[in-house]
């Protein structure tokens, strides 16, 4: 397995490439709302991260992905397809997932948004899931494992009767969109690589309402869903491992980590 370790002139440009993505949410924000469509969502992020940002759309064309976006509604876990047949509507959660690639270099962030007046257990997944990254992210410092992010995510979530997404995980990330190593969002602390500054590295929890198991559309041989078609959230940031600890490199503007009990 091997890690690419960041020099000083890559982490600044990991830095540029985090900070587009995050202003990406940011402006696609006030956009996503009921009675807008996932296609219409997907042409103004394209529109921004080319023309605006002067970056690439990191998803488009990816082993033939056909969109600039990721848009998950409800019981979609990932990698939702955009389209001007998906109509957002009172109620829905949604996560829209952005990466961008400005000098060759990868930002890769998501988030969920509630739609007008979504249900409190709907709600509720939104938040313990974005909890779940954020304890995750607590872990990370030099001389951690990864193991110990996976089992505070799953602790978590188990925590609140959610389960885990276990056949997609978080990511390293650099020069290339999916580097090792693998990021898994369960598991056992003390166990698995050891954190070396200079790594990076996405945390991006999919945690379920229902049961974990997952459905891939043979039709699009993309769109992921829960097997019992339960809600699903997720969360995700680009993290760096500092010398004393981490950083986010896709933190948005005003964006501060939660309180948790």
């Amino acid at each position: 397995m091997t890690v690419t370790i960041k020099t000083s002139i890559e982490i600044e440009k990991m830095r540029t490439a985090g900070r587009l993505a995050a202003e990406v949410l940011d402006m696609i924000a006030p956009s996503v709302q009921a009675g807008i469509s996932t296609g219409e969502l997907d042409r103004i992020c394209h529109d921004y991260i080319v023309n605006k940002q002067q970056a690439v759309p990191a998803p488009l064309n990816y082993h033939g992905f056909p969109k600039s976006i990721c848009t998950s509604i409800n019981h979609v876990i990932c990698h939702g397809i955009p389209s001007d047949d998906k109509i957002l509507k009172n109620g829905d959660i949604i996560n829209v997932d952005i990466t961008v690639i400005k000098d060759g270099y990868h930002g890769d962030t998501s988030m969920m948004f509630c739609i007008e007046e979504t249900q409190k257990f709907a709600q509720r997944l939104c938040r313990v899931s974005r909890e779940c990254m954020y304890l995750g992210i607590n872990q990370v410092r030099p001389g951690a494992r990864l193991g110990d992010i996976g089992e505070v995510i799953a602790r978590h979530a188990h925590k609140h009767n959610y389960s885990v997404v276990e056949e997609y995980c978080g990511h390293g990330i650099g020069k290339e969109f999916h580097e090792e190593p693998q990021v898994l969002h369960y598991g056992k602390a003390g166990t698995g690589m050891e954190l070396r500054e200079g790594m990076t590295f996405t945390i991006e929890p999919m945690i379920n309402a229902g049961k974990k198991f997952t459905k891939l559309n043979k039709n699009d041989s993309w769109t992921v869903t829960t097997k019992d078609k339960r809600p699903s959230a997720q969360w995700e940031h680009t993290i760096l491992v500092t010398s004393d600890g981490f950083e986010i490199l896709t933190l948005r503007e005003g964006e501060t980590p939660p309180s948790i009990a």
